[in-house]
């Protein structure tokens, strides 16, 4: 990897450090040192990557589907050979466990092999009809916004769909987490790639945010992160009609029911929840019990959190590692706070750990009045939240309550049951009886304030892609 303590700007095929010759401190969330500095891309460095994104965009759209595919096939087999040292630098930098970074670098993997695999088909012509032929298009020019909290899934997502419709990239990834972007970029260069079609910058994002979208170069938006920063960037690509696709917050219910088995529902929502520190828009956060088995349940859940071990990521006993940043550690402490005020109980955690670093408690609340912010704003953290509930509709009606709806998650062995949440579950994925992140092929998107577009699959790359309609033309006639 370029020098994991100078991360730099990749523009135009060449890796350099921002025009202005500022850069930004790189933190361990483990002890709060500095790792490294990360480059701050200028004005000047974000319009020579339109500028070479504009050229490369001709290149790669006109290079056969077939090919395009074939060289993130390459990039992906160059990023698999390298997860170890990419998992070591990832989990120093965001403070995921080593075991969580190596199989987050694994998705990451699978998401560029099978959009490579796939990249003929989604780009081949369709017929309607005997005279009307769909010929997919890419869009143009896609400028990508990443978050720190998974980078290598996210920059894949993003990188792998996009590249796969035939459109260059400018990504914008996360300032916290550089070597994820860098570490993917270098693959694919490895692999091939002609100079402009990929570019990677870091800095200021609302500069970075402004000066993309206020270029007509730009023609589609994708963005993972905050549902508030998601409609200001929506807003400034209202401008020249940019196309969206936004992942964005989620504050995902799990409800158990009576004829749940307690314990494996118990461990298997401490396990997803308490995964990169709660950190994720689809961890759970507000769990919703059948009164009959409230307590029995909560002792359980309770039991399965005060088994996490919290540690340093690199050691091989850690199952959980600190939260990525100071900022996040005072938001979990607001909100318990927030809710203690108003009557909440603490059934354990609730506190940051005496160590250096940026280490929080599994937490667990109790008896949370609806009115405290926990239960209205994304946690984005290790709290869990549990109440009662005496009604499958007042389950549901409690589960549908938040703004988000991302997804949702459910545990019974009733099909009638199974049936009715699985329909009057209001969020972008509901899962029955586990817990589980979202695979390569699988269209994910989110509803109400969790955004709108889909990444993953099929319409993963539709999303980058125009459907130029012709009439008066059979399928086998276009190539």
């Amino acid at each position: 990897m370029s020098d994991s303590t100078n991360c730099k700007l990749f523009i135009d095929g060449g890796w350099r450090p921002g025009g202005g010759g500022v850069d930004l401190p790189l933190l361990n969330p483990a002890t709060g040192h500095e790792l490294g500095r990360v480059a701050v891309a200028s004005a000047s460095d974000l319009e020579d990557a339109l500028a070479s994104a504009q050229a490369g965009l001709l290149q790669w759209s006109n290079t056969p589907a077939e090919e395009r595919g074939a060289l993130l096939i390459r990039a992906a087999r160059i990023l698999s050979d390298k997860i170890e040292i990419a998992a070591a630098s990832l989990s120093a930098e965001q403070g995921k466990t080593l075991a969580e970074a190596k199989g987050e670098y694994a998705r990451a993997v699978e998401m560029l092999e099978w959009n490579g695999v796939n990249a003929a088909k989604t780009s081949a012509p369709f017929s309607i009809d005997e005279k009307r032929v769909i010929i997919p298009e890419p869009v143009g020019v896609v400028a990508a916004f990443t978050p720190w909290n998974y980078p290598a899934v996210l920059n894949a997502r993003k990188l792998g769909a996009s590249l796969a419709a035939g459109c260059s990239v400018i990504l914008k990834a996360a300032e916290e987490t550089p070597s994820a972007g860098i570490y993917m970029i270098e693959a694919l260069q490895e692999a091939g790639i002609p100079p402009g079609v990929v570019s990677l910058v870091f800095g200021h994002p609302p500069m970075i945010s402004e000066r993309l979208l206020a270029s007509p170069v730009v023609r589609a938006l994708s963005f993972t992160g905050s549902t508030p920063v998601g409609k200001q960037l929506a807003k400034m690509a209202a401008e020249n009609l940019q196309r969206c696709v936004l992942e964005l917050g989620g504050h995902s219910p799990v409800v158990v029911f009576e004829d749940a088995d307690l314990a494996k529902a118990a461990w298997a929502i401490s396990e997803y929840k308490f995964e990169c520190a709660g950190q994720s828009c689809n961890a759970p956060s507000r769990i919703l019990v059948a009164r009959s088995i409230y307590r029995e349940f909560l002792c359980k859940l309770v039991h399965a959190a005060e088994k996490i071990r919290v540690g340093a990521p690199d050691d091989p006993e850690t199952d959980m590692g600190p939260m990525a940043n100071a900022r996040r550690i005072e938001a979990m402490e607001r909100l318990t706070k927030d809710a203690v005020k108003r009557g909440a109980k603490v059934e354990t955690g609730g506190e940051r750990l005496d160590r250096p670093g940026f280490y929080w408690a599994p937490t667990i609340l109790s008896n949370v009045h609806p009115e405290s912010q926990v239960l209205h704003e994304e946690p984005f953290g290790p709290i869990l939240t549990v109440a009662p509930f005496d009604t499958i509709e007042g389950a549901i009606e409690e589960a549908n309550r938040s703004q988000y709806g991302l997804a949702s998650y459910f545990f019974t062995g009733s099909p009638a049951i199974q049936e009715k949440m699985i329909r009057s579950l209001a969020a972008g994925a509901v899962s029955m009886n586990h817990l589980k992140g979202v695979s390569a092929d699988a269209p994910n998107a989110g509803v109400k304030q969790s955004g709108y577009g889909y990444e993953g699959g099929l319409e993963g790359v539709r999303a980058f892609q125009n459907l130029k309609l012709v009439n008066g033309i059979k399928a086998a006639s276009v190539s």
